[in-house]
């Protein structure tokens, strides 16, 4: 299931591009133009994630915040602040009203993107010990995977890969998500590492790359887990 996101931005613009952005790493975002409809929308449904404007028409961001974080329903839910002013008391204010982290306008889609991850990752509840998909199954306590009850040896980014694409079961992983998560931000190594990667895993687990079974090819963004 894709995280759900819930945008708060004034400028119809920004808010566009914020939504086209997010979704294309296949997130579920829905975009407000105030606070108001924010908090109406909130009562009913809990998104995993808000992203808030901190200057907006009406109420502002930092005062929806605060009421946010008083509703048992979205008070640990993460929050971004966006804020049009590069100061560090806009900083502050914004995350002593509650708010987990804040990025300055103008921003770049990739930090942005990076930083929706970081909260996600933060604030995700604690990950089953054992992943199962078919014949296959992966025991998170012990790093042991399984195939149809025979065990097979995967490397420490191999087993990474897997677990990562198995916990977002059908989310399509972006390449750029699927490389900084498992080898870092600051990776330069060849750009078919990946590629490699996930042909070794495909041929421990035994799935085929013409008619996969678990990892699906998505051409031009990234792989997908999905059992046929």
């Amino acid at each position: 299931m894709a995280y759900s996101i819930f945008v708060t931005e004034d400028d119809e613009g920004i808010r566009e591009m914020i939504q086209m952005a997010l979704e294309n790493f296949a997130y579920d975002v829905t975009v407000f133009g105030n606070a108001e409809d924010t908090l109406k929308a909130s009562e009913n449904e809990a998104p995993d994630l808000f992203i808030f404007d901190i200057m907006l028409p009406g109420m502002d961001g930092i005062k929806a915040v605060k009421l946010l974080r008083k509703n048992h329903k979205t008070a640990e839910t993460p929050i971004l602040f966006l804020t049009a002013k590069d100061t560090e008391m806009d900083a502050v204010i914004g995350l002593d009203a509650g708010g987990d982290d804040y990025l300055p306008k103008p921003f770049g889609i990739m930090e942005m993107a990076a930083r929706v991850r970081a909260l996600l990752r933060r604030s995700a509840k604690e990950a089953p010990k054992l992943l199962k998909a078919g014949g296959l199954s992966v025991n998170l306590s012990t790093r042991e995977v399984n195939v149809n009850g025979k065990n097979v040896e995967l490397t420490f980014k191999e087993f990474e890969l897997l677990t990562l694409l198995m916990q977002n079961s059908e989310r399509v992983l972006p390449r750029e998500e699927l490389l900084e998560t498992i080898w870092g931000s600051d990776f330069v190594g060849e750009p078919r590492t990946l590629d490699t990667h996930i042909k070794s895993l495909r041929q421990k687990i035994g799935d085929n790359t013409d008619n996969p079974k678990y990892i699906h090819t998505v051409r031009n963004v990234g792989y997908r887990f999905r059992e046929a």
